[in-house]
């Protein structure tokens, strides 16, 4: 079965065996994870489709897949002859409302129990019941016919390097202890990866680009269960835990360990399976919340922003240097490709100190490709960097410092006045949210607004979202806050001091161009704040240093507070890199942070 044509064809045979109207293939695993081990790819295998998210929903006689709009063109490409048709997030029914719709009373809609949460299920569940719709999560009809499928990845387990650690696990794992207490909660159960590496102070790579490993985290008032393969501890991994009093047993044991409990547990219910709360006593009451950790963790300690800046000139430093070799490169007339672009990133990063890995697949995306959000070439299919157009440059990197990821856009030949004019309208767009001030706690969706003022002005828009939380050497997409306004603002996307986020405006062309100009920022308190009457404020400091292409920057539309804004940026860019840098890479620096 090598096309999705003959996949879907399977798994309707399987659909038909068991008497299934629909079959539900979301982007999940049984940690409710964004980005997945290949092991759970499913939607990727039958659909082809290769973006990071999307479901894809598999009836009798019809498919479809629903992307949100970072995917619909790369979508379209990919789904083009399978038989499976595109569902545009944000137009239209979601998949929920449209299986409620379209099936018949008393249909049956199938779905993997580790790809589905808690709170998915209820969701789905509700939707159905005007129609006593089944909703069955029993076992997984495409495991039998799934060719070839990867084995559940077994990386090594280590600890989080000491010298970049500012607290404790044991310090950490007090800090959630109080938090059950206060919900009254007996018992706490993480599923999600990148909370049970920030609690335990440990690092994996069982997940591509995110330092993680697959693992529960089961909390009582006086013990604490790593769910984890035991062979993948190192033994500094498990001195870290013995240190806090953390215990260890294997990983697929997590779920009948859950049997064993009574009281109530702590669960976020949008990042638990229903398969590993199979064996949950119905005695048992649910405590449900956002895990206590993903709000600690979102708070950078001072140490840690101190780490963070100093993570930031390394990985600005080997920016500079990538960026003068690409230029001289293509200045000579060599072949340079899309992917050739992650080759060099690559290289240069990996020769600063504590470099471990790109934290994302780099978007290279030459003109046309560049209006693809998150594009990403392959060997079958990748532009030559070569004549007129803009080259989009979306990368990041994992130290153990932090977690990098910085977008850039850089001419290629002579750049065309309506690519200046794009260029200067994000740039405008990206100095509104950088110079922001807005409340403490103030729900991060709302400041969206914020930014996208600039470019709503000229009747401009992304679909994207604006910012995202980011990892300290963890995921580079992290929650709670989200800048965005697609995102219905709640009590849990507070904006507070510490907290690090994307500032990333966009815009796409279709078959033109794309451009997005992407920093990292870290919520702090305004300096001798004007008003007290009026409660805390808080602003956003840029730790990205990277120089922004002025060659696409059409001062004529920037007022002259913005080109105080960029002229200042470039200053501290070169103050902070200049010592880093030598040769061709410090030749570049100074001239891209020349003053406009």
């Amino acid at each position: 079965m090598n096309t999705p044509s003959q996949r879907l064809a399977a798994l309707r045979q399987a659909m038909s065996a068991q008497a299934f109207d629909a079959w539900i293939i979301p982007s999940a695993d049984p940690h409710l994870s964004e980005y997945l081990p290949q092991h759970w790819q499913a939607r990727v295998y039958v659909s082809g489709f290769t973006g990071s998210v999307g479901t894809l929903v598999v009836k009798k006689d019809s498919a479809d897949l629903w992307a949100d709009s970072r995917y619909w063109e790369q979508a379209a490409q990919q789904l083009a002859g399978s038989g499976i048709a595109l569902q545009k997030l944000g137009f239209g029914k979601t998949h929920v409302e449209d299986l409620a719709e379209s099936l018949p009373e008393n249909a049956r809609v199938g779905v993997a129990p580790d790809m589905l949460s808690l709170a998915a299920k209820r969701q789905l569940e509700s939707a159905f019941a005007a129609k006593n719709i089944s909703l069955v999560h029993s076992s997984d009809i495409l495991a039998a016919i799934w060719e070839n499928r990867a084995a559940l990845p077994q990386s090594p387990v280590y600890p989080h390097d000491a010298a970049f650690v500012s607290e404790s696990a044991a310090a950490k794992l007090a800090r959630v202890r109080a938090a059950m207490q206060e919900k009254g909660a007996d018992y706490h159960l993480i599923s999600s990866l990148d909370d049970t590496a920030w609690l335990t102070n440990l690092r994996g790579s069982d997940v591509p680009f995110n330092p993680v490993f697959l693992s529960y985290l089961l909390i009582g008032q006086n013990q604490a269960t790593l769910f984890v393969a035991p062979e993948a501890l190192t033994p500094a991994a498990r001195a870290v835990l013995a240190e806090a009093g953390i215990g260890t047993a294997a990983y697929h044991e997590a779920a009948a360990a859950l049997s064993q409990i009574g009281g109530s547990l702590l669960l976020d219910p949008a990042k638990t399976a229903v398969s590993t709360l199979a064996q949950l006593p119905d005695s048992v009451r649910l405590v449900e919340s956002i895990n206590p950790s993903t709000l600690f963790k979102s708070i950078k300690s001072a140490a840690d922003i101190a780490h963070i800046r100093e993570t930031m000139r390394q990985d600005g430093a080997a920016l500079c240097g990538f960026f003068a070799e690409l230029e001289q490169k293509l200045a000579n007339g060599e072949t340079v490709t899309e992917l050739d672009i992650d080759t060099l990133l690559l290289a240069h990063r990996s020769r600063r100190p504590h470099f471990i890995s790109p934290s994302f697949n780099t978007i290279a995306g030459y003109n046309a490709n560049g209006a693809l959000p998150h594009y990403s070439a392959t060997p079958e299919a990748n532009a030559v960097i070569s004549g007129n157009g803009l080259l989009l440059i979306d990368s990041g990197g994992q130290y153990q410092g932090g977690t990098t990821d910085i977008t850039r856009v850089m001419p290629v030949g002579t750049p065309t006045a309506a690519q200046k004019r794009d260029f200067t309208l994000v740039l405008k767009a990206h100095i509104a949210l950088a110079q922001a001030v807005f409340p403490e706690n103030i729900p991060a969706p709302i400041i969206d607004a914020i930014c996208r003022a600039p470019m709503w002005q000229a009747q401009c828009d992304y679909g994207h979202g604006t910012g995202h939380g980011v990892g300290y050497f963890l995921n580079v997409h992290e929650g709670p806050q989200v800048i965005s306004y697609h995102a219905a603002p709640n009590p849990n996307h507070a904006m507070k001091a510490g907290m690090f986020s994307s500032n990333e405006p966009g815009l796409y062309r279709p078959q033109q161009w794309g451009i997005r100009i992407e920093n990292l920022v870290v919520n702090q308190p305004v300096e001798n704040p004007a008003e007290t009457a009026f409660g805390s404020f808080l602003c956003f400091e840029t730790v990205t240093l990277c120089p922004i292409d002025t060659r696409l920057v059409d001062t004529a539309l920037m007022t002259a507070a913005e080109t105080e804004w960029l002229n200042r940026y470039h200053a501290e860019v070169r103050e902070k890199l200049l010592p880093l840098v030598e040769g061709a890479a410090r030749v570049w620096l100074e001239e891209r942070t020349a003053a406009v």
